[in-house]
This record gives C-alpha cells, structure tokens and sequence, in this order.
C-alpha cells in the first residue's frame, strides 16, 4: 500500500510535498539569518566568508539534486519527483544568486571594477561567473510559458546547459579550496556518478534504437 502511495500519489498529496520542499529548501537561508540578527557566533570568526561560502554550497548541492531527480524517477517508478525539478533548479539559482551577492557586497563592497579584475584573473572567480551566467537563462525559461513559447525541443536543448554549469560549479569550488578538498571530491564523484548514469542509459537507448 505504501509503495504504491509512493508510486502513484494524489494530487492534493504532491501540492502538500511542494509545500514541504519549499519549505525545506528555505532552512539553509533561514539558518544565516539566524546566525546574522540573533546568534553572531554561530557564524565563526569571519561571517562574510562564513556566508559566502554557505550560499555557494547550497546552490551546488541544490544542482546536484537537480540532477539525481531523473535517475531516482527511472530507479523507482516515481514519476512525480520530476513536478519538483524546477523548484530544486530555482533553488540552485536562488543561493547561486546569494552566493554572488554576497561575494559582491562583501569582497568588494559593490566595487564593479575590481570585480571585474577578479573575474579576469582569478580562474576559479571566472568560472563562478560562468555558472551563474549561464543558469540564469534556465531560471528566466523555467515557467510553462516559456515552454509553449520556445517549443518543447529548443527548451530542452537550452536545458540541457544544466550538464555543462554541474562540472563547472564543482570545478569553481575545487579551485576555491586552498586546504581540505574533502568536500570536492564528494561533489565530484556525485556528479560523476550521475553523469555515469546518464551516460549509460544514452549509450543502451541508442543500441535498442539502432
């Protein structure tokens, strides 16, 4: 009975987990608010970092996640997973944007000339920009308007920029870690893995089809 609650969920049931994902993908900026307006601390000896950090993590993890949504709808028979696509995607954008924000008022204090010098001469700084660059023509094209309007085909054409900004926002924080790249290398083999599986299921798609 469970399974196949899972399998097949009511309409009403996927409008109460969006809710919950929303809510959910809003606890990491919930959290830095509580650190700056409550509890200082919490947010180290530099908070600026502290932040910039934390945003650039959240819209890495909410891209990755981005990407499992496919692979968990083939492995389990959940259809439904893929109506939270674009939430998770809009979330990625959301932090990606903090991210930059935060790098932008707090490294250079709204300076547009030295941010333009960074991102000319600090490689990992020029891939940051890329990724952000590119994720906002898929943030502006996510609504179902956009999809009517350019057509099914060229929408999921320009989409598809999603496997180009992943290793490109994990090869902009391996380069910005000096010290432990722990973290990295977890991003990197999570995306590898789930570029793997795209790859696969292409390769054995195109064998059946031939």
């Amino acid at each position: 009975m469970l399974l196949q609650r899972l399998r097949n969920p009511s309409p009403r049931r996927i409008a109460v987990l969006k809710v919950l994902v929303f809510m959910v993908a809003l606890l990491p900026l919930g959290h830095l608010l509580y650190g700056v307006f409550v509890s200082p601390d919490m947010l180290g000896a530099n908070p600026a970092e502290f932040i910039t950090r934390a945003t650039g993590d959240w819209a890495l993890r909410f891209l990755l996640l981005t990407l499992s949504l496919t692979p968990l709808r083939r492995l389990t028979g959940w259809n439904w997973v893929l109506r939270l696509r674009r939430m998770v995607g809009l979330f990625a954008f959301f932090y990606a944007i903090l991210h930059f924000s935060s790098y932008v008022s707090f490294d250079h204090v709204f300076d547009i000339g030295a941010i333009a010098r960074d991102i000319v001469k600090r490689p990992f700084i020029t891939v940051g920009f890329l990724c952000l660059s590119l994720l906002l023509p898929l943030a502006v094209t996510s609504t179902h308007a956009m999809v009517r309007r350019m057509g099914g085909r060229r929408w999921l054409q320009l989409h598809r920029l999603v496997y180009v900004i992943a290793p490109l926002g994990v090869l902009h924080y391996w380069w910005m870690v000096k010290r432990d790249l722990t973290q990295p290398v977890i991003y990197a083999l999570l995306l590898a893995l789930l570029l793997g599986i795209r790859l696969v299921w292409l390769s054995s798609r195109s064998r059946t089809s031939s």
